[in-house]
């Protein structure tokens, strides 16, 4: 029940009350009072489940891309992922190679791959 989102089953819950009123309402009062009641428990069960987080600060830390071969696309492909949060890592994943390598700090002007010795990108100011 983990995977599942608290606003899931608030919104269902809600649904299943306004459903349950309309029922009512067109002279259907076995249905409604089961969608209704139904309706109920899930609102209940939405508010109090608690609230999913975002990653805890050590998985971002730890986090780094699968080393996994990139297609060509007219010419070679790479990859190059940078944490937002603190503490600030880059992590540059060569496809012809699949070499990964993670750095600290921002996105380097230029990069060669240490395994591959290939010029990934070079931005000139």
């Amino acid at each position: 029940m983990s995977r599942l989102s608290r606003e899931n089953f608030v919104l269902s819950g809600f649904i299943c009350i306004v459903a349950g009123a309309f029922l009512s309402v067109g002279g259907l009062g076995a249905m409604a009072l089961t969608i209704g009641l139904s309706g109920v428990v899930l609102y209940l069960m939405g508010m109090f489940m608690s609230r999913q987080t975002g990653l805890s600060p050590q998985a971002v830390a730890e986090w780094a891309p699968e080393a996994e071969a990139l297609p060509d696309a007219g010419r070679f492909m790479f990859r190059v992922d940078v944490t937002l949060d603190e503490p600030i890592r880059t992590s540059v994943l060569c496809g012809p190679c699949s070499h990964v390598e993670v750095r600290d700090g921002p996105k380097p002007s230029a990069f060669t791959c240490p395994n591959c010795e290939r010029l990934l990108w070079d931005e000139e100011e």
